[in-house]
């Protein structure tokens, strides 16, 4: 690597911000000799760009001798975050690659079939005439001979070992605050119906320790090889076939792991399992239900997945908030990373944060809190009668709740809610509109670009703490791991505040409704980014309009009464929305009771 170039790698014509002064701290944090480079960049640093200066650094192959790595990954875990490079015309040479099921065949009889159930998968010796103009494979050999490659973080990690992808010179990992998470969800082994194939077929002891667990791993591995190697020896698979195939191969890969990890005296990994009960209800013969292993901070399939790929690293945040911690969540000596700072460059009071917090939205108090915080929302919406709004809903059942009540108040026009399935297309229909739809969402604080008039205000109904019910949850507070506990709810507020400023003159409010928030805040004080605590420090209760549903409905108090006739037409035509808007009555994965 070669930091010196950082400057003349960076692909923009000018610098903005504190650019500049960010890629003198990275070049001098590389030039020490550190292997990794913790890059803390809040939202309108320009991350992409100063990737693409980081990916820029990267041995050549004219500058290598044959043994050694050259060029350089950009990864991200967010699906969007890749789609935003692909587009963007100063990243050009970011050569994107997707999985086989992103892409569609091109055979004529195909052109609906995804290349990852493709005749080519699907039938022994295939030989594709059309191979060469293939969309996959054309990406995977433009990214794989080209000086940077750019692919989601969970096809990084699948290429693992690939003699395609093999190790490079520098890896560039984008929006990285979450890749210990990442990592354990990767690792982490669902066994059930959905998942197994051959399921039906199995009998399901009752798993009772890690101990069972393996030996069960292990005699399950056996038997997916048999059901695999059937469907090798056939000449012709069905797509479903085909889909069967790679998922027993994918299935048997996890379980010979999690049994030579488990069984690793050296390997610092900490296994978990979790089993559901049976779902015929019946356990006297002593069967269970589907299984979930859970890896706690996999350092080792971090080492393999990601930390043997490279030479040197730089990950990027706006929210890697502890170096120390950080580091031993991920498998890193700190000693060989270095923490750079970018400033803030949005003025503080573009960035308002208002407590307009109505009690507790724990679980046990969530009934009793939530009809003021509707009523709350509603005062919100005639504070910004023109605008539109973003609810972050936290789970499904706080959305459905609130949109009931919300209709119930009466001013259900101006509201918009998803649920799984529609999630993305109502999302993007809702930023499409120019109505000031206020949009209940689920999940959503992280990878939302809400740039100007998309969005002006937003809401936050729970403190976003993870689910105490959660094995791994529980395990590390059993530890007395309370301060990551409260960090990665403090880290999740932060990345949904900056959803709605996105520049310098852009604005927007973030309202905190659960008093927990304010809790979060004086807990997680000491791991709060400079930035951010200024705007905790400015947080005040506004003056909210009494609250009177008609005006929260109304487009334009100054509107002349034909104007306001025309805006009620157009409310009224509002009112039959698809039925994918509803929201779902399912409560969501990630709902928690704490």
């Amino acid at each position: 690597m070669n930091p010196d170039r950082i400057f003349e790698a960076f692909p923009a014509p000018s610098y903005r911000g504190n650019q500049k002064g960010a890629l003198r701290d990275i070049r001098d944090a590389f030039r020490a000799g550190n292997d990794v480079v913790l890059v803390r960049a809040p939202t309108g640093s320009g991350k992409s760009l100063l990737a693409r200066a980081i990916a820029g650094c990267a041995r050549t192959v004219e500058e290598a001798d044959p043994s050694e790595a050259t060029g350089a990954y950009y990864t991200t875990p967010q699906v969007s975050q890749l789609d935003d490079v692909a587009e963007d015309d100063l990243l050009a040479d970011l050569n994107v690659v997707r999985g086989k099921s992103n892409y569609t065949c091109i055979l004529p009889d195909e052109r609906a079939t995804p290349v990852d159930r493709a005749p080519c998968v699907r039938e022994r010796g295939y030989d594709c005439s059309v191979k060469h103009r293939c969309p996959y494979f054309s990406d995977r050999a433009i990214a794989s001979n080209r000086a940077i490659a750019a692919m989601t973080l969970a096809y990084f990690m699948q290429t693992a070992g690939s003699e395609v992808f093999r190790k490079r010179d520098v890896v560039v990992i984008d929006e990285a605050h979450g890749l210990a998470e990442w990592a354990e969800m990767y690792a982490t082994i669902e066994l059930g119906p959905r998942t197994v194939p051959i399921w039906d077929e199995l009998r399901i002891p009752e798993i009772d320790d890690v101990e069972r667990a393996v030996s069960y791993a292990e005699s399950l591995a056996s038997v997916c090889v048999r059901r695999k190697d059937d469907l090798l020896a056939q000449e012709t698979l069905t797509p479903g076939d085909a889909r069967e195939r790679d998922r027993l191969q994918e299935l048997i890969g996890d379980l010979e792991w999690f049994v030579a990890d488990y069984r690793d005296p050296e390997s610092p990994t900490t296994w978990l399992v979790d089993q559901t009960e049976s779902s015929s209800g019946d356990d006297a013969d002593g069967s269970g239900g589907p299984i979930t292993i859970k890896p706690m901070d996999p350092a080792r399939y971090l080492q393999h997945t990601v930390w043997d790929r490279g030479n040197k690293f730089a990950l990027l945040s706006a929210t890697i908030l502890n170096k120390a911690a950080f580091c031993r969540s991920v498998g890193l000596d700190p000693t060989t990373v270095a923490l750079v700072d970018v400033g803030h460059t949005f003025p503080v009071e573009h960035r308002p944060l208002y407590d307009v917090t109505q009690g507790k939205m724990t679980y046990e108090h969530r009934e009793e809190t939530l009809p003021n915080v509707a009523r709350t929302i509603v005062r919100i919406m005639q504070r910004h009668p023109d605008e539109k709004g973003l609810v972050h809903a936290h789970s499904y059942a706080i959305q459905e709740r609130l949109a009931s009540l919300l209709r119930d108040f009466g001013v259900g026009d101006r509201i918009r809610t998803h649920n799984r399935e529609r999630r993305d297309a109502e999302l993007e229909a809702w930023k499409a509109s120019d109505d000031p739809d206020v949009f209940l969402s689920v999940k959503m604080e992280e990878a939302l670009d809400l740039e100007g008039e998309r969005c002006r205000f937003q809401v936050l109904c729970k403190a976003p703490f993870l689910n105490t019910g959660d094995s791994r949850v529980a395990h590390r507070l059993e530890q007395g791991q309370w301060a990551w506990y409260y960090r990665t709810a403090l880290r999740t507020v932060i990345q949904a505040c900056g959803r709605v400023v996105r520049s310098p003159d852009d604005r927007g409010a973030t309202y905190l409704a659960d008093e927990s928030l304010l809790d979060l805040f004086e807990r997680a004080r000491t791991d709060m980014p400079d930035w951010f605590t200024a705007q905790v420090d400015r947080m005040r209760r506004p003056e909210l309009p009494a609250f009177d549903p008609e005006t929260a409905l109304e487009n334009d108090r100054r509107a002349s009464s034909s104007h306001s006739d025309h805006t009620t037409r157009r409310r009224r035509s509002r009112r039959s929305k698809s039925p994918g808007s509803s929201s779902s009555p399912l409560t969501d994965v990630w709902e928690t009771d704490g």
